[in-house]
């Protein structure tokens, strides 16, 4: 379902018309919704950078939510993944920024310094070198309503929770009535849990280390 057949869809269901920038606001409500709910691979960036040799502060992506891993390697040499702490136990561990070598841990230190909306890392120890990185983490994809094609992952494979996502936003915006909202909420957590299955399970697995999926039979 691209962007144009999800209106319709929400227009039909509702039988409303809805300004554009309303209709956007309960799309993009509800991909926040079943991002934060569901971890699809869809949502997992990779970036590389590099350390800068006696600074400790790494910057994050500026698409940048949260991490799944990172791991820094010397040019030629072996990956070694990095232990994730509080701000507090590296510079407890670590009480002088002098001290340097090969990170072993890292922790999101906050907002950068010259520019409050973005974050960084800090590292410990102290980079001695330049050493390459590799980040994994989670991030918010282009949202149906901006991206080029009014195509998205998300709308391409699990339309349903993206439907009944943005249906209780705009029943919610209406005003509607509670039996309707009701249902309209029940058809978003039926479709939601069934995402769920794809996303947090069978994403996870495969049937030669976990077996295939057995239904009991009564």
């Amino acid at each position: 379902m691209n962007y144009t057949a999800l209106v319709n869809a929400i227009t039909s269901y509702t039988e409303n018309q809805f300004a554009t920038a309303d209709m956007n606001t309960f799309i993009t409500q509800a991909e926040q919704r079943i991002y934060n709910s569901v971890q699809f691979p869809s949502l997992r960036k990779n970036v590389l950078g590099q350390t800068t040799a006696q600074d400790q502060y790494l910057d994050c992506p500026l698409d940048f939510l949260s991490v799944y891993s990172m791991a820094v390697y010397p040019v030629g040499g072996s990956y070694t993944y990095l232990l994730n702490k509080d701000v507090n136990f590296i510079r407890e561990a670590y009480p002088f920024p002098e001290t340097t070598g090969m990170p072993k841990c890292y922790a999101l230190f906050g907002p950068a310094f010259a520019d409050a909306k973005e974050l960084v890392f800090i590292l410990g120890p102290t980079p001695d070198t330049i050493y390459n990185v590799e980040l994994h983490y989670f991030y918010y994809p282009e949202s149906i309503t901006t991206v080029v094609g009014g195509q998205t992952w998300l709308g391409d494979n699990f339309d349903t929770v993206l439907l009944y996502g943005a249906l209780v936003e705009a029943y919610i915006f209406m005003k509607g009535e509670t039996d309707m909202m009701q249902a309209y909420e029940g058809k978003y957590k039926e479709a939601l849990a069934l995402a769920k299955r794809l996303g947090d399970g069978l994403e996870r697995q495969d049937a030669y280390r976990s077996g295939q999926y057995r239904q009991p039979v009564n």
